[in-house]
C-alpha cells in the first residue's frame, strides 16, 4: 500500500504565502517524478509543478517566479511553497508521485486526497 498524505491548506489573503507538503509512505522502492496539480471549481485539473528525482522542475506559466516545487528525497516528500497568491490560485490542490513498489514492478502514479486552498481578494 502507498499513501500520499498532503498538509493542511488554509484560507489567505491576495499577497500572502503558504507552503504545503506531500509524504509518500508505505511499500516504496523507488519515487521518479513527484508534482502539485490543482482543480478549481467548474475548471479541469491542471498542472502547476513537476519535479524529477534529480531536480529538474517545470512549472505552469501563470505560477512562474512565485511558486516553488522542492523535494526531500529521504523523506519521501515534496513541496510547494507559494508567494505572491492572487485569487485565482484558489483550489484544491493534490500532490502525485510515480512510484516503484518494487523492482519487479513499473512506476504508477499515485495521488493525494487533496487539500484546499482559498485566497481571498
Amino acid at each position: 500500500q502507498v499513501q500520499l498524505v498532503e498538509s493542511e491548506g488554509g484560507l489567505v489573503q491576495a499577497g500572502g504565502s503558504l507552503r504545503l507538503s506531500c509524504a509518500a509512505s508505505g511499500r516504496i522502492f523507488s519515487i521518479n517524478s513527484m508534482g502539485w496539480y490543482r482543480q478549481a471549481p467548474g475548471k479541469q485539473r491542471e498542472l502547476v509543478a513537476t519535479i524529477t528525482y534529480g531536480g529538474h522542475t517545470n512549472y505552469a506559466e501563470s505560477v512562474k517566479g512565485r511558486f516553488t516545487i522542492s523535494r526531500d528525497n529521504a523523506k519521501n516528500t515534496v513541496y510547494l511553497q507559494m508567494n505572491s497568491l492572487k485569487p485565482e490560485d484558489t483550489g484544491v490542490y493534490y500532490c502525485n508521485a510515480d512510484i516503484m513498489v518494487t523492482p519487479a514492478h513499473k512506476f504508477t502514479t499515485y495521488w493525494g486526497q487533496g487539500t484546499q486552498v482559498t485566497v481571498s481578494s
